[in-house]
């Protein structure tokens, strides 16, 4: 669904772009809303677009068989969907899925192409985004593998409120085991552990964070290096 409102300049990477670089590529491209649950594009697909989110994100899972898959990535208005691209690849590694519905703006891959082409700052920045990803996916292996799942999952909630604009949004048990990992039954025991600490409400798929002071203090330190590889390379 296009629209003619355009909230694309609360995406932090373009708004840190010149404002005629900033005008040119939002020009290029079209406001839209994601739904919640629509795939972008799946493991292996060409990539059509890139977006820009403002206020909608993207989840990027790495399938492992048919039926099961871990979360390696999350897109807000902080990123944007298709780095590939800039790559020179038009393949997609990962399976793209909107996890929060919202506005992002699309660019067609040939028009973006040719933008970024033609804006020395445009590159730059991408550029930069690029080694945060990759620090940040990077970062991401070694949660999964060494913390407990109660200080992933705090993690993976201020990761979300941080994109949602919002501390409530609507989260599954089993989408949270399959974003995390692990069983539904590890889940249910770590919102349990945050819910008695008053640090969260969940019910029903509604999650609700009341103490994000002590979220953080309950989440692994993944979730500081991340905003602060972020802010270290993207603001500097």
């Amino acid at each position: 669904m296009t629209s003619q409102a355009s909230n694309n300049d609360t995406n932090k990477l373009l708004s840190g772009l010149p404002r005629t670089d900033q005008k040119r590529l939002i020009a290029s491209g079209e406001s839209v809303m994601l739904v919640f649950g629509d795939v972008l594009c799946e493991v292996g697909e060409p990539i059509q677009h890139v977006y820009f989110p403002s206020e909608s994100f993207i989840s990027l899972v790495m399938p492992l068989d048919s039926s099961s898959g871990l979360e390696v990535g999350l897109i807000g208005n902080e990123g944007m969907y298709g780095v590939p691209l800039m790559l020179g690849v038009n393949i997609a590694p990962f399976h793209s899925l909107v996890q929060g519905a919202g506005y992002a703006l699309r660019i067609e891959r040939a028009t973006f192409i040719d933008v970024l082409s033609k804006s020395r700052a445009l590159e730059r920045q991408l550029k930069r985004y690029v080694y945060v990803l990759m620090r940040q996916l990077g970062q991401t292996a070694a949660c999964n593998r060494f913390h407990l799942v109660e200080e992933r999952l705090a993690r993976w909630l201020l990761m979300t409120r941080d994109r949602a604009h919002s501390p409530e949004f609507f989260i599954t048990q089993e989408f949270l085991a399959q974003m995390l990992g692990v069983r539904r039954v590890g889940v249910t025991k770590a919102a349990g552990s945050l819910q008695r600490k008053a640090l969260i409400s969940y019910s029903r798929g509604n999650m609700s964070i009341h103490d994000s002071d002590g979220l953080e203090r309950a989440a692994c330190s993944c979730y500081r290096s991340d905003k602060q590889i972020y802010y270290r390379i993207l603001n500097s």
